[in-house]
């Protein structure tokens, strides 16, 4: 049998992992409290040159951690976003709720004429008002969202938007960047993002880094 020599202390994985990783990225631009987030957000995806395309609000942190303080719910487009939550990270009475499965939603989709993705957002209306919200894959999810909140319906305490693909990703992102409402926001330009960037950017504004205490 091959014998590998190999980390395996988990707490020494994670000291290493975010030395190396503020050794090769450019984190300077990046306000204090972004840092953190930039970090465990380039542990997620592996691609040191991220926080060049970070795009956000100067308020999103604030707003963020006042959001966790109070107990604020964390909505998710998908069920992989919120597997990647780690719930003890966050407050006891913060629910993490994925609608995207609920037997509502195919019929929404046909009514609305849109993706279920999009349709599993208005699921969210006794929830949204205050919430942390979490898009990690559809664009129209965010889309939607945007949508809602246009149309006077209630409004998120931030908006942590991390669609990735190629239809759609870039400019939803692009759009809750120049939103006109004044939303608190954290996403990343272009195609990039994904479900584990979703999730890891709701960790360190949950926690920080606390593998490294």
């Amino acid at each position: 049998m091959p014998s590998y020599d190999y980390e395996k202390d988990p707490a020494a994985i994670y000291r290493q992992s975010f030395s190396i990783v503020r050794s090769e990225a450019q984190l300077s631009h990046l306000p204090d409290g972004l840092k953190p987030v930039a970090v465990r957000l380039i542990h997620a995806c592996g691609m040191t040159d991220l926080p060049h395309d970070l795009m956000w609000s100067d308020d999103v942190v604030e707003a963020a951690q006042a959001a966790f303080a109070g107990g604020a719910a964390v909505l998710c487009d998908v069920e992989m976003v919120a597997h990647g939550i780690i719930r003890s990270r966050l407050p006891e009475d913060s629910d993490v709720i994925c609608t995207l499965n609920d037997p509502q939603v195919p019929v929404l989709a046909e009514k609305l004429g849109t993706t279920r993705s999009a349709a599993a957002i208005e699921l969210w209306r006794d929830r949204l008002d205050g919430a942390v919200v979490a898009v990690g894959n559809a664009p129209t999810a965010l889309y939607h969202l945007l949508e809602m909140v246009a149309a006077g319906g209630p409004r998120p305490a931030v908006v942590l938007g991390f669609p990735v693909g190629f239809v759609g990703a870039a400019e939803s992102k692009d759009a809750l960047a120049d939103n006109p409402f004044s939303l608190p926001y954290l996403a990343v330009s272009g195609r990039r993002g994904g479900s584990a960037m979703a999730a890891a950017a709701v960790n360190a504004l949950a926690a920080g880094l606390p593998e490294e205490r």
